[in-house]
């Protein structure tokens, strides 16, 4: 019988000390042309949404893998069903290992590139981190950059007073380190090395003379000409920009928010930054922009499925 997990299945096995090191792996392989990563693939059904598909693999000595995450934007009428699957195949065999459902995958796979993104772009002495949203994706943000970098304070907003005095009692019990709730992005931001936004804000969620001279930012949210949750000046501060898919944001429909200007002519693929194996040393502000690398998770659910085979049958739900 072909495996199908779900999030309580996974859940006791996510670990971003795991995570990090198998986005690297996948990072590095993409760099030596070991990977499929083709942007990702939407289909229509007006009026009620669309399905949205990212196929992409690894294929070298030590992995054969092929897979895709579907996903919709359908408008809900039962939250109960709305859910990502990713289905990964051994290509090399041709065998379908299984299928993950749910949405804690997805946001794992992306807190762990978020996390490589630190290991390579910030400072390696980051102790300060401010955090901009309260969201599932903040969370992982936030348990990546602790895994990463000695952080010993962290300070994080989001409209919601209740939401953030919650997020932060829970990730300060999770991580072991002051997480302060605080009433305005500004003084979350201010003097942090690290500042992770993970909002659905299509506004600035901040100004650029709030932060540091060699802050590392990572953005999750809209980075669209339109809308965008970071300000276009802080193009104007960027010393070093970098994304996980140079292909998937070359393919939207609207250009990046800064571009034309010098920093996105410069634009790194982060898979390059990671082959290098060095972590940043120049000053000025680096950006990490997360587009979301296809193939990635297939890599993260092969392993999931793996390591659930292995446990005992008292372990398994």
């Amino acid at each position: 019988m072909i495996p199908v997990l779900r999030d309580e299945d996974i859940l006791p096995l996510l670990d971003m000390r795991n995570l990090i090191p198998l986005m690297e792996e996948f990072l590095r392989a993409r760099h030596s042309g070991q990977t499929v990563t083709p942007p990702r693939h939407n289909v229509e059904f007006p009026p009620y949404g669309r399905l949205v598909f990212t196929v992409g693999g690894l294929n070298n000595e030590d992995r054969s893998l092929a897979g895709f995450r579907a996903y919709d934007t359908f408008r809900k009428t039962d939250k109960g069903l709305d859910a990502q699957t990713v289905a990964v195949w051994d290509s090399k065999r041709g065998s379908l290992l299984g299928l993950i459902v749910g949405w804690v995958l997805g946001e794992w796979r992306t807190g762990a590139l978020g996390g490589v993104a630190i290991r390579y772009m910030s400072r390696p002495d980051s102790r300060r981190c401010a955090v901009i949203g309260s969201g599932r994706q903040a969370r992982t943000q936030l348990l990546a950059a602790a895994a990463c970098r000695p952080l010993t304070e962290v300070r994080v907003y989001s409209r919601d007073p209740e939401r953030r005095r919650r997020f932060a009692a829970e990730l300060a019990a999770m991580t072991k380190i002051e997480v302060q709730a605080v009433d305005s992005s500004e003084k979350a931001v201010e003097e942090a090395d690290l500042v992770l936004c993970a909002t659905n804000s299509r506004t600035p969620v901040l100004e650029t003379k709030w932060l540091s001279p060699n802050a590392h930012v990572n953005t999750l949210g809209p980075n669209s000409l339109s809308a965008h949750e970071l300000p276009t000046d802080i193009a104007q501060r960027i010393t070093l920009l970098a994304t996980d898919s140079i292909e998937q944001v070359k393919s939207y429909s609207e250009a990046y928010f800064i571009s034309g200007h010098a920093a996105w002519d410069r634009l790194q693929d982060l898979a390059t930054l990671a082959a290098g194996g060095t972590t940043r040393s120049a000053g000025g502000i680096s950006l990490f922009s997360s587009a979301g690398l296809a193939g990635t998770e297939v890599l993260v659910a092969a392993d999931l499925l793996e390591r659930h085979r292995q446990l005992p049958s008292s372990q398994k739900r």
